[in-house]
């Protein structure tokens, strides 16, 4: 009796440590993917779910968002620029049965994608679209991505260029560019800006010759601004007129001199 007893015991024991020991608890982001004799059966959760092994087996996937780095590429552009270019794939999981299925290891086989997708596509671009249009690159790079992924129960939210590696011939080549373009503007302003002050001048000149009495008074502005520094100029005001009147003077006493003398 004892002995009958202690073999009941026994197999309640075992039987209680297997039901516990079959008790799985998943998290709100994970999944279970549960297979039953080698056939798929569902995937459960969240929460607490039944997995009776040896019979079943169980596979987590996560659903959150994960960031996949993909390894710097050596790429040549469509201009034959050498560059080496890395990226970042954001991607996640909405389909956890295929994700297991469908693909041994969907990390990996995404990131094999990218590197070569990357080189494919950053391959057909010069190097002033792939500076200044990168977001659409980045757009193209995700669209290409996901429709491989999809078959996969995997969704590729975004693809970001994260670092564009150029030989230093050229960046010291886009420096002397960029230098040479300031330069030119900064020449464009400067003639421009010659140009509005000489036309400013030629205004004033006109304005000052219709009336002048203007130019008198312009003429002692000027010596008072003189007088007011503190230096040792010496300025002897002269009336314009007196070099008008000198000029018609020599004018006048050069030309009996010029005149032939008659025999």
């Amino acid at each position: 009796m004892d002995l009958g007893f202690s073999v009941v015991t026994v197999a309640i024991v075992i039987v209680v440590i297997y039901l516990l020991s079959s008790i799985k608890i998943l998290a709100e982001y994970e999944r279970g993917v549960i297979f039953r004799l080698g056939r798929l059966i569902a995937a459960k959760g969240p929460g607490v779910i039944l997995v009776f092994a040896p019979i079943d087996r169980m596979v987590r996937i996560s659903l959150r968002q994960e960031a996949l780095e993909v390894p710097p590429q050596d790429i040549i552009t469509r201009d034959n620029v050498t560059l080496k270019v890395n990226a970042v794939i954001f991607l996640r999981v909405i389909d956890p049965n295929k994700a297991v299925v469908e693909v041994s290891n969907y990390a990996y086989q995404t990131s094999q994608f990218a590197q070569t997708t990357l080189r494919s596509v950053l391959g057909e671009q010069e190097l002033d679209e792939l500076l200044a249009h990168r977001d659409k690159i980045n757009l193209r790079l995700q669209s290409i991505l996901d429709t491989h992924t999809a078959p996969w129960g995997v969704k590729v939210a975004n693809v970001e260029v994260k670092q564009v590696d150029m030989p230093e011939s050229m960046l010291r080549a886009m420096a002397k560019q960029a230098e040479a373009e300031r330069e030119k503007r900064s020449k464009i302003i400067h003639a421009e800006g010659e140009f509005s002050a000489a036309q400013r001048l030629v205004d004033a000149a006109h304005l000052l010759s219709s009336e002048p009495a203007s130019i008198q008074l312009r003429y002692l502005q000027t010596l008072t601004e003189i007088g007011v520094e503190k230096n040792t100029t010496v300025v002897f005001p002269v009336p314009i007129d007196f070099y008008s009147g000198l000029q018609n003077l020599l004018a006048s006493g050069k030309t009996p001199a010029a005149a032939p003398a008659k025999g």
